[in-house]
């Protein structure tokens, strides 16, 4: 496949045949129990990416598994989340010999095609979240997700006809709204660490915005802030959404339409100046951002202190 500890799967019946597993019953969704998985180990680490979806519910004992940056422990009630073509790699202790356990759905997006899902699985933005921000699961959440992920599995086991597409699809949307659902819960169950997160935000942004040179520097971007945190774009956005009702792009803008107004109301600046001094290349572009937040022209807004 790739040489020393680096695999790529094209297809879920390539994995299937590395894995030691059956031939897939159906070529574009799978199934599978981890402890039937028998993947070769060639050192400590394995780097993995797949050509296609898959949520796994994993148990592996003194394993880790490392997305970018981050690291997480496969603890139990863990839940991942990978898009095609993502990387991750996992550390393995092999002094341990214990089986993992869980299962993994795989599916890939030509199962999607004309479909509902195909338009909104890029909405469900835990599919780019950092893996240290997986989704953890209580007994009774992941009682809900087995229940479906056997339901999935025993529909591909069945004799497939034209039905089996959509009730396939629809236990797979069925599982999507119920994480989307768990990782609301999280993001309220662990307030603590999200307010620390949200005060660490305000201070990147505040010392952002302090810098004299913004006129060269620009705006800063959604990546830029979520890059300074440690959390994938995705994350901090439903974070955010969470806990003030803005994605990250609405908070940006609030917070340069607050600086905005306190220029414009205790400087002589221009209007221009103002625009350039906040990062923003044409006055055009600043003036639309301030009437769409505030409904007046920085300039009408300016004159009504006047």
């Amino acid at each position: 496949m790739e040489p020393s500890n680096r695999y790529r799967f094209k297809t879920i019946s390539e994995y299937h045949k590395l894995a030691g597993l059956p031939k897939p019953a159906h070529p574009l969704v799978s199934v599978v129990n981890m402890e039937e998985v028998n993947m070769p180990v060639n050192g400590r680490s394995k780097t993995i990416i797949f050509d296609f979806y898959s949520i796994a519910l994993k148990r592996v004992p003194d394993a880790k598994i490392k997305y970018g940056q981050q690291m997480s422990d496969f603890d139990d009630g863990v839940l991942f989340f990978m898009a095609p073509g993502q990387v991750f790699t996992v550390e393995i202790n092999q002094d341990k010999t214990h089986r993992p356990t869980g299962w993994m759905i795989l599916f890939h997006s030509d199962l999607l095609w004309q479909t509902h899902l195909a338009k909104t699985i890029k909405d469900y933005d835990f599919f780019s979240y950092a893996l240290f921000e997986a989704l953890h699961v209580s007994e009774t959440e992941e009682t809900v997700l087995n229940s479906i992920a056997t339901l999935v599995k025993n529909e591909t086991k069945s004799n497939i006809d034209h039905f089996t597409q959509n009730v396939v699809i629809a236990q797979i949307e069925l599982l999507l709204n119920y994480a989307q659902r768990f990782y609301g819960r999280q993001f309220i169950t662990r307030k603590a660490i999200s307010h620390q997160l949200l005060d660490r935000l305000e201070y990147i942004v505040k010392e952002y915005f302090e810098y004299d040179d913004l006129g060269n520097r620009g705006l800063p971007t959604v990546t830029y802030i979520a890059e300074r945190l440690n959390v994938s774009p995705g994350y901090l956005s439903g974070l955010l959404k969470t806990l003030i009702g803005q994605n990250t792009q609405q908070y940006l803008h609030q917070k340069l339409i607050d600086l905005a107004k306190e220029k414009l109301s205790t400087t002589n600046l221009s209007v221009s100046e103002i625009a350039y001094a906040l990062g923003f290349e044409h006055l055009q572009s600043f003036t639309k951002l301030f009437k769409s937040k505030t409904k007046l022209t920085p300039s009408a807004f300016r004159q009504s202190f006047n």
